[in-house]
């Protein structure tokens, strides 16, 4: 199997320990998306544990033989490490098994932890678990509680552990989240619980910051001073698929721009952290997201723009409306689309907007950052654009540093006497420069020196201007 193979080669850094993985809502979008994919990746790069199982847990009555051949075809066309290949998916799907029961039920849960001790045994797992809720958040407490009561909140063994990964959105609102985190902090401690957003693990959002914060150019050109703007956009060509039900009671805002969206914001705001640390940066990150200017109704409407989308065609294949997809109100008017205006009361970025925006069924697919300029930053920084024109900053500030160099060169060339007794050549005798403030200029009378030595006196400085 998969699990049993030679894992001293892992390409992510490190190799988990023996565990068993068990995800709640299997049957569901994310799950087949985003989760399992993921963890196919891992096995295919040497970085799950040397034994392993995968225990998919959902509402949805199913052989175990039929959850892995869906989750086959589900990998094959998302899976990010390219073309499946037969035998590695075999050997992955091998430690995958299935149980089905309602969330509420406490039977439901005393058989799966009655699975999971058997396959502890059974692959020597050591009592490791970890549960991921890939559900709707409605029915987070009630999991929740139902580890509890079966006892599945706390290791079985002092050697072992025992971890809950929280998906978001957590909570609707601030109550509801205060409630949730209530909830499941007098089951778990809070070194147990792993909030997370998984739109934080694509490569591009992780490299943000070591672009920033190790990259000597950037970072001085990243504030108000040279950006006018900032865009993110994060755009889907998918609609809301299965998911009508659950988008109804989020919409593209609670879905998208508070969670993922605002994420990239604080990432792209972010001042540097005093250490690269989940705590460090965390912190920084909360700083800006506090420092966004709060919106009114006025704000609203002159800045935040809400839409759906239609019937029409993607490609050559015609695709339904919001409205017409299954679980949603035939008059429901939650929004797919949304586009708006932030604005971050800091000094980096005081006066520069941050345009964001996300949609379903959108012409492409993409996550993009555009920090960009208008007129009135290229007349008062000589050309400079970013991230453009960035090279035209640099070739200024090495012009500026040839001129000095060469001033400084035909100082150092000149006689001492010239040098010490600050003296203007030209005439028929070196005639001296005054000593007061205005000192750059020959007291000489130009008609005294005549027209060419004019000329000469007039370019003669001291010190050398640069």
């Amino acid at each position: 199997m998969a699990g049993e193979t030679n894992r001293s080669g892992s390409v992510y850094g490190g190799v988990a320990e023996p565990c068993a993985v068990i995800l709640f809502g299997a049957s569901g979008d994310l799950a087949k998306r985003k989760v399992i994919p993921a963890m196919y990746d891992l096995a295919t790069h040497n970085a799950l544990g040397p034994r392993y199982a995968i225990v998919g847990f959902a509402r949805t009555a199913m052989k175990e033989d039929l959850f892995r051949a869906g989750l086959g075809e589900a990998a094959k066309t998302i899976s990010d490490v390219g073309p499946i290949e037969p035998k590695q998916w075999d050997a992955f799907a091998s430690n995958l098994y299935y149980c089905s029961g309602d969330y509420g039920n406490s039977e439901a849960f005393t058989q799966l932890a009655k699975r999971l001790t058997e396959l502890e045994a059974a692959k020597s797992l050591g009592g490791n678990r970890l549960f991921y809720l890939s559900t709707p958040p409605e029915v987070y407490p009630a999991i929740v509680e139902q580890l509890g009561r079966a006892g599945l909140a706390h290791p079985p063994s002092p050697n072992s552990w025992v971890r809950i990964i929280i998906e978001k959105p957590f909570g609707r609102d601030l109550a509801s989240a205060k409630a949730l985190n209530e909830i499941v902090l007098n089951v778990f401690d809070e070194r147990q619980v792993y909030r997370i957003d998984h739109y934080l693990g694509k490569d591009t959002v992780q490299n943000l910051l070591v672009l920033r914060f190790g990259n000597g150019i950037f970072e001085p050109l990243w504030n108000r001073n040279y950006v006018d703007h900032v865009q993110i956009t994060a755009s889907e060509t998918l609609g809301v698929e299965r998911r009508g039900g659950f988008y109804e009671t989020a919409g593209a805002l609670r879905d998208m721009i508070q969670s993922h969206v605002l994420q990239l914001t604080s990432l792209v705001a972010v001042e540097p952290p005093a250490a690269f640390d989940a705590t460090a940066v965390r912190n920084e990150k909360l700083k800006v997201l506090q420092s966004i200017r709060p919106f009114n109704l006025e704000m609203v409407a002159r800045s935040v723009v809400r839409g759906q989308y239609a019937p029409g065609k993607l490609g050559d294949k015609p695709v339904p409306g919001y409205r017409e997809e299954p679980g949603v109100n035939p008059a429901s008017k939650t929004e797919t689309f949304v586009a708006g205006k932030l604005l971050i009361d800091n000094w980096r970025w005081a006066g520069v907007p941050f345009y964001i925006r996300t949609g379903k069924r959108l012409a492409k697919r993409s996550t993009e950052i555009t920090p960009g300029h208008g007129n009135e930053h290229r007349k008062c920084h000589h050309g400079f654009q970013l991230p453009r024109g960035l090279w035209r900053h640099h070739a200024q500030r090495l012009r500026h540093a040839a001129k000095r160099l060469r001033s400084r060169r035909r100082y150092a060339f000149r006689s001492r006497r010239q040098r010490r007794g600050r003296v203007v050549t030209g005439g028929s005798h070196p005639r001296r420069l005054e000593c007061g403030p205005d000192r750059d200029r020959a007291s000489v009378c130009g008609r005294q020196l005549g027209p060419a030595r004019r000329r000469a006196s007039a370019r003669t400085r001291w010190p050398p201007v640069v």
